[in-house]
């Protein structure tokens, strides 16, 4: 029974105790009788309203708890009757007011840590008390291609739907490395595609346990610029360094050779013969740094809408005599209609013969250690709104190379190679803006894929 009940419930009992000793009074005294009556009748009336007045308090508190029970911030309690409650309605309004603002806080916080998770390009994700995703940003869905992860351990996280067997390879590569990354630890870690990442591992308190969160940075292009700088200035100091050299040294040999009438006619012979293989191996010096160089020095591309099959079927023609005479099938395997497309002809031109070239002689290399035959064949075709040229051969030489070496300085997987070819190659797609890849089909061949968008 409620307090108010009992107050109630007792008043009654007392009073009906007092009506009935004033019965008492009836027979000898009827007019006390009747005063008495009055007095308890009032005495009545004015104990229900002090037990309400004594019991308002209690009905604020309710009405507290009913605001803060439905986290109905923004109301406040009315005014009192009574100057006595002032002190308590104003303590409550003050109180609902700093929660009203507490939580505008909070939510203004939340909504921009929400909108700044979703703007930044690295991938976060955060793990409950027990290790499930239960935060995970738009940059994270699209790096590591997962839909819906949340409430799933990263291990066993869905891939989105619509992910081709490349895609999902490397999806699956990323995931496993993230979920083996230990607490506290930050590395550089590598897509099977040979784009490169920092990764981290943190934890977070809350409400007194540890939560983990991981982050995924990709840096590529800063690596790539990196290496570009520090290729571009050690090849201008070796450039100078060996041009002065060379200059200096075919000047030499150059008057060397008026003593050649000053010496017998055998060793005439043998002298000049000698100074012209140093010439020789003077000019293939030069023609080496001037490779590198070429990297180095590469021109700003000029766009002009540009036939890539005409491109194509130039490079075939230039390399169907060797082919031949090695038994190696140099052609197209499938050539789709596709648009024009923007390009600096010259550096694509230069570029995809060195694909088809590096091929070729890949397929050679193959040859030369006993396997007769193979092929290279080219691919043109529409991919949605975008047009894919793929060179294909069937040296498979990179069937065990990680795809972060390639199209590094100086790697090559060619004996004797040198890695200028590659280079080259990725400075021209890259100046471009034309998405690359060159790894492995697990089919017994290499495939070097060019998307045009």
């Amino acid at each position: 029974m409620s307090l108010r009940r009992r107050l109630g419930a007792y008043l009654l009992v007392l009073h009906l105790v007092m009506f009935a000793a004033a019965g008492l009074l009836l027979p000898e005294h009827p007019l006390f009788f009747v005063g008495a009556e009055a007095l308890l009748l009032a005495s009545l009336a004015a104990g229900f309203a002090l037990m309400r007045r004594a019991l308002e308090p209690l009905g604020y508190t309710r009405r507290f708890h009913d605001l803060l029970q439905d986290q109905n911030y923004a109301n406040r309690l009315a005014a009192p009757a009574s100057s006595e409650l002032d002190e308590l309605v104003g303590m409550f309004n003050t109180m609902l007011a700093a929660l009203h603002r507490e939580r505008l806080a909070l939510g203004e916080q939340q909504g921009f840590l929400d909108r700044l998770l979703e703007a930044t390009p690295s991938a976060v994700l955060v793990f409950d008390f027990d290790g499930a995703v239960s935060l995970v940003n738009a940059s994270a869905l699209s790096m590591l291609g997962l839909y819906r992860p949340e409430g799933r351990p990263l291990a066993g996280a869905q891939f989105a739907p619509g992910l081709d067997a490349r895609a999902r390879e490397r999806s699956l590569d990323l995931v496993a490395q993230l979920d083996a990354l230990p607490l506290g630890d930050s590395r550089m870690i590598a897509d099977t595609e040979g784009r490169r990442y920092r990764a981290q591992r943190g934890q977070f308190f809350d409400r007194g346990f540890a939560r983990h969160f991981l982050m995924l940075e990709e840096l590529t292009a800063e690596l790539e610029d990196s290496e570009r700088a520090t290729y571009a200035k050690l090849v201008r100091v070796l450039a100078h360094e060996v041009n002065n050299t060379v200059a200096a040294t075919r000047s030499v040999l150059d008057s060397l050779l008026f003593y050649r009438s000053q010496l017998r006619e055998s060793d005439g012979v043998d002298f000049a013969t000698a100074i012209d293989a140093v010439k020789r191996r003077n000019v293939s010096l030069g023609e080496f740094i001037d490779r590198f160089t070429r990297v180095v020095k590469m021109p700003a591309p000029e766009l002009r809408p540009a036939d890539l099959r005409a491109i194509v079927e130039d490079i075939l023609w230039l390399n169907r005599e060797q082919c031949a005479r090695a038994g190696i099938r140099l052609g197209w395997r499938r050539c789709e209609p596709v648009p024009a497309q923007p390009m600096d002809l010259g550096l694509m031109e230069g570029a995809l013969l060195n694909v088809v070239k590096n091929a070729i002689e890949a397929v050679l290399a193959r040859q030369v250690a006993g396997l007769a035959g193979g092929h290279v064949e080219l691919s043109l075709e529409r991919d949605g709104d975008d047009t894919v040229l793929a060179v294909l051969d069937s040296a498979d030489l990179l069937g065990e190379v990680p795809a972060r070496q390639l199209f590094t300085p100086f790697f090559s997987t060619k004996q004797g190679g040198q890695g200028i070819g590659l280079m080259f190659v990725r400075e021209v797609l890259t100046r471009h803006g034309f998405p690359y890849s060159l790894a492995s089909t697990g089919q017994g061949e290499t495939r070097f894929e060019i998307r045009f968008s």
